[in-house]
Protein backbone atom coordinates (compact mmCIF):
# COMPACT_ATOMS: atom_id res chain seq x y z
CA UNK A 1 0.00 0.00 0.00
CA UNK A 2 1.39 3.38 -1.00
CA UNK A 3 2.01 5.98 1.67
CA UNK A 4 0.17 9.25 1.30
CA UNK A 5 2.23 12.32 0.68
CA UNK A 6 -0.15 14.64 2.50
CA UNK A 7 -2.38 14.77 5.58
CA UNK A 8 -5.83 16.37 5.90
CA UNK A 9 -6.98 18.63 8.72
CA UNK A 10 -7.28 16.81 12.03
CA UNK A 11 -10.63 15.93 13.58
CA UNK A 12 -9.84 18.00 16.66
CA UNK A 13 -9.69 21.16 14.56
CA UNK A 14 -11.87 23.90 16.15
CA UNK A 15 -15.35 24.05 14.64
CA UNK A 16 -14.98 27.63 13.48
CA UNK A 17 -11.90 26.85 11.41
CA UNK A 18 -13.48 23.77 9.81
CA UNK A 19 -16.81 25.42 9.04
CA UNK A 20 -17.14 25.34 5.26
CA UNK A 21 -18.62 28.84 5.30
CA UNK A 22 -15.61 30.42 7.00
CA UNK A 23 -12.35 29.28 5.40
CA UNK A 24 -10.06 32.09 6.41
CA UNK A 25 -12.27 35.16 6.21
CA UNK A 26 -13.19 35.38 2.52
CA UNK A 27 -16.65 33.80 2.57
CA UNK A 28 -19.78 35.91 3.01
CA UNK A 29 -21.97 35.21 6.02
CA UNK A 30 -25.75 34.94 6.02
CA UNK A 31 -26.15 37.76 8.52
CA UNK A 32 -27.56 41.10 7.40
CA UNK A 33 -25.18 44.02 7.25
CA UNK A 34 -25.18 46.12 10.48
CA UNK A 35 -27.15 49.39 10.59
CA UNK A 36 -25.20 52.51 9.68
CA UNK A 37 -24.17 54.99 12.38
CA UNK A 38 -26.58 57.94 12.80
CA UNK A 39 -24.48 60.24 14.98
CA UNK A 40 -25.48 63.36 13.03
CA UNK A 41 -29.15 62.57 13.23
CA UNK A 42 -28.96 61.85 16.95
CA UNK A 43 -27.57 65.34 17.46
CA UNK A 44 -30.71 67.02 16.31
CA UNK A 45 -32.63 67.68 13.21
CA UNK A 46 -31.84 64.99 10.66
CA UNK A 47 -34.04 61.91 10.72
CA UNK A 48 -32.20 58.61 11.04
CA UNK A 49 -31.60 56.93 7.69
CA UNK A 50 -33.87 54.09 6.69
CA UNK A 51 -32.56 50.59 7.10
CA UNK A 52 -31.41 48.92 3.96
CA UNK A 53 -33.94 46.55 2.46
CA UNK A 54 -33.14 42.91 1.80
CA UNK A 55 -32.39 43.50 -1.88
CA UNK A 56 -30.05 46.36 -1.03
CA UNK A 57 -28.24 44.18 1.50
CA UNK A 58 -27.82 41.44 -1.09
CA UNK A 59 -26.48 43.96 -3.60
CA UNK A 60 -23.91 45.29 -1.15
CA UNK A 61 -22.81 41.75 -0.30
CA UNK A 62 -22.52 40.89 -4.00
CA UNK A 63 -20.35 43.94 -4.64
CA UNK A 64 -18.06 42.92 -1.77
CA UNK A 65 -17.71 39.37 -3.11
CA UNK A 66 -16.92 40.64 -6.61
CA UNK A 67 -14.26 42.96 -5.20
CA UNK A 68 -12.59 40.08 -3.33
CA UNK A 69 -12.69 37.81 -6.38
CA UNK A 70 -11.19 40.56 -8.50
CA UNK A 71 -8.30 40.92 -6.06
CA UNK A 72 -7.48 37.23 -5.67
CA UNK A 73 -8.68 35.72 -8.95
CA UNK A 74 -5.73 34.09 -10.77
CA UNK A 75 -4.27 35.95 -13.72
CA UNK A 76 -3.96 34.35 -17.13
CA UNK A 77 -0.52 33.01 -16.20
CA UNK A 78 -2.00 31.09 -13.25
CA UNK A 79 -0.49 33.28 -10.54
CA UNK A 80 -2.46 35.14 -7.87
CA UNK A 81 -1.81 37.73 -5.20
CA UNK A 82 -0.32 36.21 -2.06
CA UNK A 83 -2.87 36.43 0.76
CA UNK A 84 -1.94 38.21 3.96
CA UNK A 85 -2.84 37.30 7.50
CA UNK A 86 -1.67 37.23 11.09
CA UNK A 87 0.46 34.50 12.61
CA UNK A 88 2.35 34.18 15.90
CA UNK A 89 6.01 33.58 16.67
CA UNK A 90 7.36 31.10 19.21
CA UNK A 91 6.64 33.53 22.03
CA UNK A 92 3.02 34.02 21.03
CA UNK A 93 3.55 37.51 19.64
CA UNK A 94 1.46 38.46 16.58
CA UNK A 95 3.36 38.58 13.30
CA UNK A 96 2.16 39.99 9.99
CA UNK A 97 2.91 37.56 7.17
CA UNK A 98 3.72 40.23 4.60
CA UNK A 99 6.48 41.78 6.71
CA UNK A 100 8.37 38.47 6.84
CA UNK A 101 8.41 37.97 3.08
CA UNK A 102 11.53 38.33 0.94
CA UNK A 103 11.29 39.16 -2.78
CA UNK A 104 11.32 35.39 -3.38
CA UNK A 105 9.82 33.29 -0.58
CA UNK A 106 8.78 29.70 -0.04
CA UNK A 107 5.71 29.67 2.21
CA UNK A 108 5.66 26.15 3.64
CA UNK A 109 2.65 24.84 5.61
CA UNK A 110 3.50 21.81 7.76
CA UNK A 111 3.13 20.26 11.25
CA UNK A 112 4.95 17.88 13.56
CA UNK A 113 1.82 15.68 13.69
CA UNK A 114 2.01 15.20 9.89
CA UNK A 115 4.30 12.23 9.00
CA UNK A 116 4.95 13.30 5.38
CA UNK A 117 5.94 16.75 6.63
CA UNK A 118 8.60 15.24 8.86
CA UNK A 119 10.18 13.26 6.03
CA UNK A 120 10.74 16.25 3.76
CA UNK A 121 12.18 18.73 6.28
CA UNK A 122 15.83 17.63 5.84
CA UNK A 123 15.83 18.32 2.09
CA UNK A 124 13.95 21.59 2.65
CA UNK A 125 16.70 22.61 5.08
CA UNK A 126 19.27 21.72 2.40
CA UNK A 127 17.56 23.97 -0.13
CA UNK A 128 17.21 26.79 2.40
CA UNK A 129 20.88 26.71 3.33
CA UNK A 130 22.08 26.49 -0.26
CA UNK A 131 19.98 29.32 -1.66
CA UNK A 132 20.29 31.67 1.30
CA UNK A 133 24.07 31.35 1.08
CA UNK A 134 23.91 32.57 -2.52
CA UNK A 135 20.93 34.92 -2.64
CA UNK A 136 20.09 37.72 -0.19
CA UNK A 137 16.52 38.06 -1.49
CA UNK A 138 15.40 34.52 -0.62
CA UNK A 139 13.53 33.29 2.46
CA UNK A 140 11.68 30.20 3.66
CA UNK A 141 8.72 30.69 6.01
CA UNK A 142 7.89 27.47 7.80
CA UNK A 143 4.33 27.88 9.06
CA UNK A 144 3.45 25.26 11.67
CA UNK A 145 -0.29 24.59 11.51
CA UNK A 146 -2.28 23.74 14.65
CA UNK A 147 0.95 22.70 16.34
CA UNK A 148 2.69 22.89 19.70
CA UNK A 149 5.58 25.33 20.04
CA UNK A 150 7.69 23.02 22.21
CA UNK A 151 7.28 20.09 19.81
CA UNK A 152 8.24 22.29 16.87
CA UNK A 153 11.31 23.66 18.67
CA UNK A 154 12.41 20.17 19.67
CA UNK A 155 12.02 18.78 16.18
CA UNK A 156 13.51 21.64 14.17
CA UNK A 157 16.42 22.53 16.42
CA UNK A 158 18.55 24.98 14.43
CA UNK A 159 16.53 24.82 11.22
CA UNK A 160 17.46 27.74 8.95
CA UNK A 161 13.90 28.75 8.03
CA UNK A 162 11.77 31.30 9.86
CA UNK A 163 9.17 29.47 11.96
CA UNK A 164 5.72 30.97 12.51
CA UNK A 165 2.49 29.46 13.84
CA UNK A 166 -1.00 29.24 12.34
CA UNK A 167 -2.94 27.74 15.24
CA UNK A 168 -6.40 27.76 13.60
CA UNK A 169 -5.57 27.16 9.90
CA UNK A 170 -6.53 30.78 9.19
CA UNK A 171 -3.64 31.70 6.89
CA UNK A 172 -3.48 28.17 5.46
CA UNK A 173 -7.10 28.46 4.40
CA UNK A 174 -6.45 31.86 2.86
CA UNK A 175 -3.92 30.22 0.58
CA UNK A 176 -6.31 27.37 -0.18
CA UNK A 177 -4.44 24.78 1.89
CA UNK A 178 -6.48 22.04 3.56
CA UNK A 179 -3.90 19.25 3.54
CA UNK A 180 -0.31 19.20 4.74
CA UNK A 181 2.38 19.63 3.67
CA UNK A 182 1.85 22.28 1.03
CA UNK A 183 4.31 24.87 -0.25
CA UNK A 184 3.91 28.07 -2.25
CA UNK A 185 6.55 29.99 -4.18
CA UNK A 186 5.81 33.69 -3.78
CA UNK A 187 7.65 36.07 -6.11
CA UNK A 188 7.28 39.76 -5.34
CA UNK A 189 3.87 39.36 -3.79
CA UNK A 190 2.41 36.82 -6.21
CA UNK A 191 2.01 33.08 -5.79
CA UNK A 192 3.50 31.55 -8.94
CA UNK A 193 3.89 27.89 -7.96
CA UNK A 194 2.33 25.41 -5.56
CA UNK A 195 3.64 22.03 -4.47
CA UNK A 196 1.14 19.63 -2.89
CA UNK A 197 2.39 16.89 -0.61
CA UNK A 198 5.93 16.06 0.49
CA UNK A 199 8.70 16.96 -1.96
CA UNK A 200 12.35 16.14 -2.44
CA UNK A 201 13.75 19.66 -2.30
CA UNK A 202 17.06 18.40 -3.70
CA UNK A 203 15.29 17.56 -6.95
CA UNK A 204 17.10 19.51 -9.72
CA UNK A 205 13.80 20.43 -11.41
CA UNK A 206 12.39 21.96 -8.23
CA UNK A 207 15.62 23.81 -7.53
CA UNK A 208 15.67 25.19 -11.07
CA UNK A 209 12.17 26.64 -10.61
CA UNK A 210 13.28 28.45 -7.46
CA UNK A 211 16.58 29.58 -8.94
CA UNK A 212 14.91 30.89 -12.09
CA UNK A 213 12.62 33.00 -9.89
CA UNK A 214 15.67 34.37 -8.07
CA UNK A 215 17.62 35.18 -11.22
CA UNK A 216 14.63 36.66 -13.04
CA UNK A 217 14.64 33.97 -15.71
CA UNK A 218 11.22 32.67 -14.85
CA UNK A 219 8.16 33.27 -12.67
CA UNK A 220 8.18 29.82 -11.11
CA UNK A 221 5.73 28.20 -13.51
CA UNK A 222 1.99 27.86 -13.01
CA UNK A 223 0.37 28.02 -9.62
Amino acid sequence: MNERSDVEERDDQPTEALDGGHDGGYDSSDEALPDLSVADAAAGELPPPKRLGRQANLLVALVAVVAILTLFWPRGDGSFAAPGGFLTDGNGRPQTLGTRMAPVTLVHFWATWCPPCITEIPTLDDLTNDFRAEYNDFQVLMIAVQDDVEKVDTFLGNSPGIVLYDHNWDVAHRYGTRKLPETYLVVRGRVVQRWEGAQNWNDPEIRKIVEDALTGQGDGGEA
